[in-house]
C-alpha cells in the first residue's frame, strides 16, 4: 500500500501538468497592453502664453478620470479657471502647475485653493504613456489643497 500512494500521486501530478499545457488557440489569454488609458479629450483651454491645453479622460492613475474621483472636480469650468492665467511653476522639463482660487458667495462664504498640474509633453515623465505624435498629455491632476484628502468641496462643482 505504501508504494502505490506514491505512485498515484506521481501519475495524478504528471496528467493534471499535461493537461494544463495544451489550450486550444481560443482559450489563450490575449496579449496584454501596456497601461491602457483613453485618450480621448474632455476639456480644452488655452493658457496665458498661448499653450493648448487639453485634459484626456485618462485611467485611474491621472487625467479626468482620476481627479474626478478622488478629488472631487467635476466640471471643465473649475480647470480653466486655473489655466486661463500664467503658469505658477514650471519643472523646464514639462511639469506645469497653475494656481487656482474658488470663491463661494452668499450666506456662507468660503475660499478654496486648487491646483491644475500639466504635462505638456508627448510622454509621462515616466515615459508610461504616450499622447503621439504632435500631441501632449495634458492636465495629469487637480486638487484643492488644505482640504481632507485634498478632495474638493461639492460646492464647487455647482
Amino acid at each position: 500500500m505504501r508504494k502505490i500512494i506514491p505512485i498515484g500521486v506521481t501519475a495524478l501530478t504528471t496528467a493534471a501538468l499535461l493537461a494544463g499545457t495544451a489550450l486550444p488557440a481560443q482559450a489563450r489569454p490575449a496579449p496584454v497592453v501596456p497601461h491602457p488609458w483613453d485618450h480621448r479629450v474632455k476639456c480644452t483651454s488655452t493658457d496665458a502664453d498661448g499653450r493648448k491645453i487639453v485634459t484626456r479622460y485618462g485611467n485611474s492613475d491621472f487625467g479626468w478620470n482620476h481627479f474626478t474621483h478622488r478629488h472631487n472636480i467635476k466640471k471643465c469650468s473649475i480647470l480653466n479657471a486655473a489655466l486661463k492665467d500664467k503658469v505658477d511653476e514650471n519643472d523646464g522639463h514639462g511639469r506645469l502647475e497653475y494656481d487656482g482660487v474658488a470663491i463661494r458667495t452668499g450666506g456662507r462664504p468660503a475660499q478654496v485653493k486648487f491646483v491644475v498640474i500639466v504635462q505638456y509633453s508627448r510622454k509621462t515623465k515616466d515615459q508610461k504613456y504616450d499622447a503621439g505624435r504632435g500631441q501632449k498629455i495634458g492636465v495629469i491632476n487637480a486638487f484643492c489643497r488644505n482640504q481632507p484628502h485634498n478632495k474638493c468641496p461639492a460646492w464647487m462643482n455647482q
